[in-house]
This record gives structure tokens, C-alpha cells and sequence, in this order.
């Protein structure tokens, strides 16, 4: 049963008969209901108005007036006349009318209803009144119906043709749609079985239009190219991890080795020791960093999501970052508007503007300055600014620098693993907002905006 209701061009097909089909009975059926109940009481009124019209005659004329109406209306023989009238005597003669002997169909007494009789050797049927006249005159007025049926079957036969070429266009139409789905699906599997091979270049043919089909393969593309980005991070992630894990790991190994070797007095092997705990630690940093990412793309963190002063976590990251700033010789200052409610996670968003802080103190130049600022845009998105007036990052790059282990050139020689942009990216997207970069040369400016839909004072 269920094959009956499955999509296809045939389904399509037989549905579109169907339905015209059932529009076609639909219209047919009140007008062939609607001729028969008028045109036969148009036929009824005439034949009582002849045969009352004929009994007027007989009470006003007589037998010899009727005669003579009767053979003026009708003639002596049928000859094609839709009226038909016949007129014997109580001994059955013949005395007017256009039949040559009374129908034997036609009982006398019988009232009124329809007959087939024999005229002029044809089967013909007829519409009949019988009256008795002076109880010896018997009246038979009739109309021939068959008339009417030349209209009947046109309509009958124009009903059939029309239900033909609906039939036969919806099977020329079903296999014109299931030669072109065919062709198209056919592309569609071609570039599918491309795709399962592992080529996440491909694309499904796209040829344009606002069809079903049209808007299904452009919904693809677009899923095909999320997925290409994806695989071309993990890619990147892998052998970024792999990258970032084989320095610490090969230096623990070569201290390992040395002291196997060289067997150091106790300071040394001491020494020594707290180097390979150290490389052990960035080994596990990086785990650690990875974890957290995992958890914040999950949403996880949204169960935790509380009223939250935006602005109060950027005076706490100031005031944790102004000892490293004075250190480096650098001037750390923050200002904006109080307070800044939302909701969401504290923890995370002072990582974040923590991270983005941290980045501007590592490239800044000595005698540099960082602004943090914090404000309401007129839209009520909450904005939270870290300018800074290092080298900023080339424009080529921008677009790259918020993927997972990505570091510019310019950074290679410094510490960190290339996470750092990525964690504020991810808890930006948590609270349903983004992480923007502005090259200011010189300088950067790193804008992490949260959106009004997730605003709320407190």
C-alpha cells in the first residue's frame, strides 16, 4: 500500500488523471443530471399542453374537428415529425394520426410514460399520452425522444474523448517528467558517486531556476561545501595536532635519551626532569584546549547561562592583565558603559576577552598600548572592543586566523598553539554571537559581539 503514496512521476501522473478525472465527472454529472430533469419536463408540459390543446378541439369541434387538427398538425405519415399522434375508435379503427395501427406496447389506459414502437419499420422511442375521449375514442399524443439522442451521445461522446486526452496526457506528461527527473537524477548520482569516492570538490549539477528540484540541489552545494570546510579542518587540525605534539614530544624524548645516556649528576637530571614536566605540560594543554573547544561547540555550556555584567568581566580582565602589561612595558586601560546584562556564561566570556587581551599585550610593541572597551551599539548588540597598536594581521589571512592551530607567519616564532582566536570564536558562537577583526595599520581591532536576541537586563 505504501508503494501507492511513494513520490514518483508515475504517482505524479496518475494523481493529475485522477483529478481531472474527478473534475470532469464533476462538471458532467449536474448537467447530465440537469438535462434530464428539464429537458424532460419540457417535455412533458408540451406533450400535456398538445394533448389538452387536442381534447379542447374534440369538446368544442367533435370527432371531425379533431380529425381535421390532428391531420393538419401531423399529416398521415410519421416521416421524420418529432409529434406523433394516432386517434381510433372504440372497434380499434383508424380514423387520424401519422401511425398506421395502434402501438402494441401501448396499452390503452395506461396514462403517460415513455415506449419504443415500431415507425415505419425502426425502433423508435417515444414519450406518450393516452386519453379517452366520450369513452369511445381512444387519443394517443407522443413525442419522439430519440431526437434528443443525437445530443445525448455528443455529450456522452465529448465526455469519453475529453476523459481519453486526459488519460493520454497524463501519460505523455508522466513520462516527459520521469524522462527529465531521470536526467537529472541521473547527474545528481553521477556527482554523488564522485563525492563517495572522497572528491568533496565536486558539485551537483546546478543549472539554475526557482524549481523544486532547482532549490534541493543549490541546498546541497551548499551542504557539500559546509562539509569540504569541514574536512579541510579536520585535515588541518590533524596535522596541526601532529605538528604541535611531535616538538614537545621529541624534546621529551631527547631529554629522556640524554639522561639515559649521559647518566648527569643529580642538579642536572633535576633540571632535566622539570624540562620534560614542562614539555608534558604543553602536550597536555593542548588536550586540555581541544576538550574545551569540543565542549563549547556542543552547547553544553548553555545549561549554565546566567544573568551576566559584560562590563564587570572586562574590569576583572583588565585588572588580571594590568601586572603582565606594566611587566612588558605596556599600557592596559578599560572604559565603556555600566553595566552590560545578558545572559550566559561568565567563565567562558572572560576566557574570551581574556584571550583576545592576551593576544594584544604578546604583539604589541614595547611602550605600546591596549584599550578594552565595552558599550551598547544602537541595535542593543553588546560589544566588546580590543584594540591594540601592533603589526595586526595581513588581509589575506584574516579570514583564516579564527580556524583551529592556524598561526599567522608573523607568530611562529612566539608561544602558543593557535587556539587562542579559536576559543573566543567558539564562545561567540555559543551566545549566539561572532568574533570580527579590523586591521587598523598599524594595529588590530577585535570586536566579539553578542546580539540583542540573547540581551537581557537584570
Amino acid at each position: 500500500m505504501a508503494d501507492l503514496f511513494r513520490f514518483s512521476a508515475r504517482t505524479v501522473s496518475a494523481c493529475y488523471v485522477l483529478f481531472s478525472l474527478l473534475v470532469l465527472v464533476s462538471f458532467a454529472t449536474p448537467l447530465g443530471y440537469a438535462w434530464r430533469e428539464y429537458v424532460e419536463e419540457d417535455r412533458l408540459r408540451i406533450l400535456h399542453a398538445d394533448s389538452s390543446r387536442l381534447e379542447s378541439v374534440f369538446n368544442e369541434r367533435g370527432i371531425a374537428g379533431l380529425q381535421q387538427a390532428i391531420a393538419t398538425q401531423v399529416g398521415p405519415r410519421v416521416n421524420g415529425a418529432e409529434d406523433i399522434i394516432y386517434l381510433e375508435d372504440a372497434s380499434h379503427r383508424r380514423l387520424a394520426g401519422n401511425l398506421s395501427s395502434w402501438p402494441p406496447d401501448v396499452r390503452p389506459g395506461s396514462g403517460e410514460g415513455r415506449y419504443s414502437i415500431d415507425v415505419d419499420g425502426k425502433a423508435t422511442r417515444i414519450l406518450a399520452r393516452h386519453l379517452v375521449l366520450d369513452r369511445r375514442y381512444q387519443l394517443l399524443v407522443a413525442q419522439d425522444i430519440d431526437k434528443y439522442r443525437l445530443l445525448e451521445n455528443l455529450f456522452l461522446y465529448g465526455l469519453g474523448s475529453a476523459a481519453a486526452v486526459i488519460i493520454l496526457l497524463g501519460a505523455a506528461g508522466g513520462l516527459v517528467v520521469r524522462r527529465s527527473l531521470l536526467a537529472k537524477v541521473k547527474d545528481i548520482n553521477s556527482a554523488a558517486s564522485a563525492i563517495m569516492q572522497g572528491d568533496f570538490s565536486h558539485r551537483l549539477p546546478y543549472r539554475g531556476g526557482e524549481d523544486e528540484l532547482a532549490i534541493l540541489v543549490a541546498t546541497e552545494n551548499r551542504m557539500l561545501a559546509q562539509i569540504e570546510q569541514l574536512m579541510e579542518g579536520v585535515r588541518n587540525v590533524s596535522n596541526a595536532i601532529a605538528h604541535d605534539l611531535r616538538t614537545p614530544l621529541a624534546e621529551l624524548r631527547s631529554r629522556l635519551e640524554e639522561l639515559s645516556l649521559t647518566r648527569p649528576d643529580r642538579e642536572r637530571t633535576y633540571a632535566e626532569i622539570e624540562g620534560a614536566i614542562g614539555d608534558v605540560d604543553r602536550v597536555i594543554a593542548i588536550f586540555n584546549a581541544l576538550l574545551r573547544l569540543a565542549e563549547i561547540d556542543t552547547g553544553a555550556r548553555r545549561s549554565g547561562f546566567v544573568p551576566t555584567d559584560v562590563a564587570t568581566i572586562v574590569d576583572d580582565v583588565a585588572e588580571f592583565y594590568l601586572p603582565l602589561a606594566e611587566s612588558r612595558q605596556r599600557a592596559l586601560s578599560a572604559g565603556g558603559q555600566r553595566p552590560l546584562f545578558l545572559r550566559g556564561d561568565p567563565l567562558l566570556l572572560t576566557q574570551a576577552i581574556g584571550n583576545l587581551v592576551d593576544n594584544a599585550l604578546k604583539y604589541s610593541p614595547e611602550g605600546g598600548q591596549v584599550e578594552v572597551t565595552c558599550g551598547r551599539r544602537t541595535d542593543g548588540t553588546i560589544c566588546v572592543e580590543v584594540v591594540d597598536n601592533g603589526p595586526g594581521i595581513p588581509a589575506h589571512e584574516l579570514p583564516k586566523v579564527q580556524e583551529r592551530f592556524y598561526r599567522c607567519d608573523a607568530s611562529r616564532g612566539t608561544p602558543g598553539m593557535g587556539l587562542g582566536l579559536s576559543v573566543v570564536a567558539s564562545v561567540a558562537r555559543l551566545h549566539g554571537g561572532r568574533l570580527v577583526l579590523h586591521n587598523l595599520n598599524p594595529g588590530l581591532k577585535a570586536e566579539l559581539l553578542l546580539p540583542i536576541a540573547i540581551v537581557k537586563e537584570v
